[in-house]
């Protein structure tokens, strides 16, 4: 069954031949609404990507000491790297599944049918030094070397076990351990695997299986675990579940009325199976308010920020910061729908992939409400903008130590059919019809002056 606990974002499959922007003819990118020039984060470049054009991605990822940018590229079937330094396209690391079409999707009406992102990969992508880990469509953790050539980078690929693709994941501070969800399984379930660290040769290995008691997640609901996020001063593993039973007690988990949780997990004494929130172990799952969470990220004062959003609750309409060691928590008004959210230390913001900003009705369209890159002040919790993105806009990863924002855009209906962008926004943003990743830079010296010279004004009234 299909639920919305479940992150699907169903869109139409790929085209099999290349299609390429060609640079004579191709727009200036940074154009239209996803371009506004009155905000502190400004749209600087578009990444074209090679191959066929962007209707399938999943999660994107930074690489800050070798300065690349992971896009899990379902559309072309493997790990897109890009440069973020010269925001350049470098190469691809193939081998993954690609798009799975729904058994029967092919109509006249829908002659490209429909993807199935349960069975599709790749979709969640870390890396620590030079091994990136990813998740395919068929339940394997997939292993790269980032030093050797892309044809021989595949490692390892190894099964968690399930039937569903291997998710969203986060890795330790070291590069030692490494959890992964598999979301669409039911129930869904995490893997805690040994990493590579800093070693030359690949050694990845299954620890454990963890699973969430039955009830908290019951079976046979749909329901689903999301991203992971790792906080290295309590040293625990979080993750947003979209929805658990009795949150509040005696809601209806199938028609979006119960509340999600945070999935807390020491990796050091993992739990085959994890109950409810221990204080004393700070341990297991934390009933959370008002909140159907996907994305996960640890920033400043150890505190979280949960991607809310209406696809997983209709009625929520904030976005929540919680404390992860007293877990005391704040909303932050006017931005949800977000699916993967981003740390950036360089400026102490958080940037949202809120793809559903608008809610939950059809079609979601944009930019009026729609999908928009959301930007928070990490210090303050306070909603800083919204910039509008093209539809299905979903994905996010920043540069710590360049304050570039990485935003991939689908390509418009017009060239992929059904799941491209219904807006403009994308095609303005990429400058071609082919979606694109979009390069955000925030200047920090420039708000800064910006800042100090508000202050004189204010100090000389």
């Amino acid at each position: 069954m299909r639920s919305w606990h479940r992150r699907a974002y169903l869109a139409g499959t790929v085209t099999s031949g290349l299609i390429l922007c060609s640079p004579a003819l191709a727009a200036p990118p940074c154009q239209g609404l996803g371009a506004p020039t009155n905000t502190q984060t400004k749209c600087l470049t578009a990444v074209q990507i090679p191959g066929n054009p962007l209707r399938s991605f999943d999660i994107s990822f930074v690489n800050l000491d070798r300065g690349e940018y992971y896009l899990a590229d379902r559309s072309n079937s493997g790990i897109d790297v890009i440069d973020t330094h010269s925001n350049i396209f470098k190469r691809r690391l193939p081998g993954f599944v690609g798009v799975a079409i729904v058994p029967g999707s092919i109509t006249p009406a829908n002659p490209h049918g429909t993807v199935n992102n349960n069975l599709s990969g790749p979709d969640g992508v870390v890396a620590h030094g030079q091994w990136l880990y990813a998740g395919d469509g068929n339940s394997t953790l997939k292993v790269f070397d980032l030093s050797a050539p892309p044809l021989v980078a595949l490692k390892a690929s190894i099964s968690t076990g399930g039937t569903t693709r291997v998710d969203e994941m986060a890795v330790t501070t070291d590069g030692r351990l490494l959890l992964v969800a598999n979301n669409a399984e039911d129930p869904p379930f995490a893997t805690l695997f040994q990493a590579n660290g800093d070693d030359p040769v690949n050694h990845t290995a299954i620890i454990q299986k963890i699973t969430v008691s039955s009830t908290i997640i019951p079976p046979g609901h749909g329901l689903s675990i999301e991203q992971p996020t790792w906080d290295p001063i309590t040293k625990r593993f979080y993750v947003s579940i979209p929805a658990i039973a009795d949150n509040p007690t005696g809601c209806d988990i199938d028609n979006g009325k119960c509340s999600g949780g945070m999935l807390v997990i020491d990796p050091l004494h993992p739990t085959v199976v994890v109950g409810a929130f221990d204080p004393a172990t700070n341990t297991g799952v934390v009933k959370l308010h008002e909140c159907g969470p996907n994305g996960a990220t640890v920033g400043p004062h150890d505190n979280l920020l949960l991607g809310c959003t209406p696809q997983n609750r209709p009625a929520d309409d904030t976005t929540l910061v919680i404390n992860a060691k007293t877990k005391n928590f704040a909303n932050i008004g006017n931005i949800t729908g977000s699916d993967e959210v981003y740390y950036n230390a360089g400026d102490r913001r958080y940037y949202t992939g809120s793809s559903r900003d608008c809610g939950k009705q059809a079609g979601c369209p944009a930019p009026a409400g729609g999908a928009v890159l959301g930007v928070i002040n990490a210090e303050t919790n306070l909603l800083i903008e919204k910039i509008p993105q093209g539809q299905n806009s979903h994905s996010v990863a920043a540069d710590a130590r360049n304050n570039k924002i990485f935003v991939p855009q689908v390509a418009p209906v017009s060239v992929v059919g059904s799941g491209g962008d219904s807006t403009t926004v994308g095609a303005g943003i990429c400058g071609s019809t082919n979606g694109c990743v979009a390069v955000y830079f925030h200047d920090v010296d420039q708000d800064r002056d910006g800042d100090d010279d508000h202050d004189r004004r204010a100090d000389n009234r």
